[in-house]
């Protein structure tokens, strides 16, 4: 009997927060908002979106969003609402029109010119290699030189 007792008491360790764990029963509302809090960036964090970040303000846009469900709004609806009043920088995925062109492709070019500019190093190296050549051989008065030395040394 006292042999089974150290077992719950071990699992409650191992697992300490299994028993204080309970399901989240999310609505249609609470999942719309979800999904379009993830499209829209903090504008204090700037890099997390209004979903996950803990900002003030983030917890006000996310409250501005779920206003917006409740009376009906579309997603795109809500999206320009927050595009007009903060400009493409409040959208985790910037419109890809305009000079937002250049963010997209921006990466990819400087890679391909990274690339363009490796491979003509590269190929400058491989030209500008020399065959192996053995050195050239003493001349006499050389030889002699160190001859002298070495027997100086000795």
């Amino acid at each position: 009997m006292f042999r089974l007792i150290p077992i719950p008491i071990l699992l409650c360790f191992v697992f300490p927060g299994a028993g204080l764990a309970k399901v989240v029963d999310e609505t249609e509302i609470d999942q719309r908002v979800r999904e379009i809090a993830k499209t829209l960036r903090c504008t204090v964090c700037q890099t997390e979106n209004i979903w996950e970040s803990g900002a003030p303000l983030a917890h006000q846009m996310r409250q501005a969003v779920r206003e917006r469900v409740i009376r009906g709004q579309s997603t795109e609806e809500i999206r320009a609402y927050f595009h007009s009043r903060y400009g493409d920088y409040i959208m985790m995925e910037p419109p890809k029109q305009g000079i937002n062109w250049l963010i997209w492709l921006a990466p990819f070019l400087l890679l391909f010119g990274g690339g363009v500019l490796l491979w003509r190093e590269v190929k400058g190296w491989v030209t500008r290699t020399p065959p192996h050549q053995p050195p050239p051989a003493l001349d006499e008065a050389a030889r002699r030189r160190i001859e002298r030395e070495l027997h100086e040394n000795q």
